[in-house]
């Protein structure tokens, strides 16, 4: 019998200069970059919380530890396939994930179809299954003063 289970996953990293920004594996022309160990793709990072979630894997920082120096600058992207590939012997079949960018820039919108063609890619999923909207928070905290960006996810797994 299947077996359904739903994993969220939350991430943040503030603005900084001299880094370029990427969303969903997609370089996005901003003046400022995220800081953080690999890439600082909120989104991707979010998105790997969420499925080692539910799948009962830990989280990010076990799987792909910042102290490692592998990972430094590496794609978020590429995380995101290496992930993928510890799920194929599990038999765990992504059915969908949701996801939320939260800033007050850039504009998401643009971008989407970008950001879920390189997700769907780097987990050998149709596209149509993911779902990313960007929100701001009308000025409000640290995404709305413009500081960072925050990401938020669900994922459903069948195993």
């Amino acid at each position: 019998m299947d077996r359904l289970r739903i994993g969220n996953g939350f991430d943040v990293h503030p603005f900084v200069t001299g880094r370029s920004l990427t969303l969903g594996g997609k370089k996005i022309d901003h003046k400022f970059g995220l800081q953080g160990h690999s890439d600082a793709d909120v989104l991707v990072h979010s998105i790997i919380d969420s499925i080692l979630g539910a799948a009962g894997m830990g989280d990010i920082g076990r799987m792909f530890p910042d102290t490692d120096e592998r990972y430094r600058n590496i794609s978020s992207i590429e995380l995101l396939r290496t992930l993928s590939w510890h799920l194929k012997p599990l038999n765990v079949t992504i059915l969908n994930i949701d996801s939320v960018i939260i800033c007050q820039e850039p504009r998401v919108a643009p971008h989407v179809e970008d950001m879920k063609a390189n997700i769907a890619r780097a987990l050998d999923m149709d596209a149509s299954r993911i779902g990313i909207k960007g929100k701001t928070t009308e000025g409000l905290g640290f995404t709305g003063r413009g500081e960072g960006i925050a990401a938020c996810s669900v994922c459903l797994l069948r195993l």
